[in-house]
């Protein structure tokens, strides 16, 4: 007999209803109002209903939808130069998620070797503890056994290595080793940056073997660690690199930047897409640029996530049996709990504050980058009645 519910039940979907958003604000039909600091799980870099990128998706839908690439779009050249012009990158290809971001630089990197008379070399590095996508590849990038579980053989050319293991980095690279993919601080997988010694490690391991470094920002990128984005902490520079989330404010898009160099196999016909850069998701990526390369506003992104770091290290004094550790960078931050994670999110979501789970025991705080160091001390306010409330519960 067929199931009554029309949806796959792969989620599992908090009870609630929203209507609207403002900023970093929603609010459900009742008019009850929350916190949003789970931001679309980073997504929202801007907040909701942002007047700039209203105007210019408004704008742009009374113009032109979709034409896919088989014709010029202009904004997409528009956007292309002002990310190239803003980082280490001289192309871009754009896609429409982040996991298509991280297919399009598996492939630049496998290609790259291709067209350089190295075609053994297709196999890349990555981390334990990573998340790179849905997709069968980027499952298999990530290499964790819940999400590759029942889909078959797994894709082949990929070698995990613990996380912060440079020795074990350094003997896993072989004569068919293409690149080293890792996130500068993994998200899904606890909110742990790499550090900074690492980062370098990383850059000059590559360099001396002749292979490309390709990161996957998805997440951390886009002024969400109050940097561009957060390989710059480290000041070097990737060969490849996998955005989205961020970079779209709400519209589903992403992007694979690439130096000149690692993208010379990326010639006609060797990759594609429908409605990647289409006008729409163009538009409201030149204006989200508008507002995040703006002046001050990354000085904005470390001022109110000083705010949020230092009164969330006074919760863990005060509740040292409730919170271990205080993790990440810039606005990408971390709680991990010494009890449940899912009980404190349940217990945030009944003080009116969304927050994000991930590994490791870890609730993410991901407000948009706007908030105001007076919604940030409302978040510590309503973090502090969930911990005393799991506190008195426990004892």
């Amino acid at each position: 007999m067929a199931d009554a519910k029309p949806l796959y039940e792969t989620y599992n979907r908090a009870p609630i209803v929203f209507e609207r958003g403002h900023g970093v604000w929603l609010e459900t039909a009742k008019g009850e109002r929350y916190l949003d600091f789970a931001a679309g799980i980073a997504v929202n870099s801007l907040g909701h209903t942002h007047p700039h990128l209203v105007e210019a998706l408004k704008s742009q839908a009374d113009r032109l939808w979709h034409l896919s690439n088989l014709h010029e779009i202009p904004d997409q050249t528009r956007l292309a130069e002002r990310l190239t012009e803003a980082t280490f990158a001289d192309k871009v290809f754009f896609t429409n998620s982040g996991a298509e971001a991280l297919e399009c630089a598996i492939k630049t990197a496998r290609r790259h070797f291709y067209v350089n008379g190295q075609p053994e070399r297709f196999r890349i590095i990555t981390v334990e503890g990573a998340f790179h996508g849905r997709t069968l590849a980027t499952i298999a990038a990530g290499g964790q056994a819940k999400y590759l579980e029942g889909f078959g053989p797994k894709v082949e050319g990929f070698d995990q290595v613990p996380f912060g293991d440079h020795e074990a980095l350094k003997a896993a690279i072989t004569d068919e080793t293409a690149a080293i993919l890792v996130e500068p601080v993994q998200g899904e997988g606890g909110v742990r940056p790499l550090p900074v010694e690492c980062m370098r490690g990383l850059r000059d391991l590559c360099d001396d073997h002749g292979i490309l470094l390709v990161l996957d920002e998805v997440q951390s990128g886009v002024g969400r660690t109050g940097k561009f984005f957060a390989h710059e902490f480290a000041g070097i520079a990737p060969d490849i690199m996998a955005i989205a989330k961020g970079i779209g404010g709400g519209f589903p898009f992403g992007a694979c930047l690439a130096t000149a160099d690692a993208a010379d196999g990326m010639t006609v016909g060797t990759h594609g897409t429908t409605y990647g850069g289409n006008p729409l998701a163009m538009a409201v990526g030149n204006a989200v640029l508008d507002v995040v390369l703006a002046d001050g506003f990354l000085s904005h992104v470390n001022d109110v996530s000083l705010v949020l770091r230092q009164g969330l290290a006074s919760l863990q004094d005060r509740y040292p049996d409730l919170i271990e550790e205080v993790r990440g960078l810039g606005l990408l931050t971390g709680i991990k709990c010494k009890k449940s994670n899912a009980d404190l999110v349940m217990a945030l979501r009944n003080e009116h504050l969304l927050a994000v789970p991930a590994g490791e025991n870890v609730v993410r705080l991901l407000p948009p980058l706007i908030v105001s160091a007076e919604e940030v001390r409302e978040a510590l306010h309503r973090i502090e009645n969930a911990l005393e409330m799991l506190s008195s519960k426990a004892s």
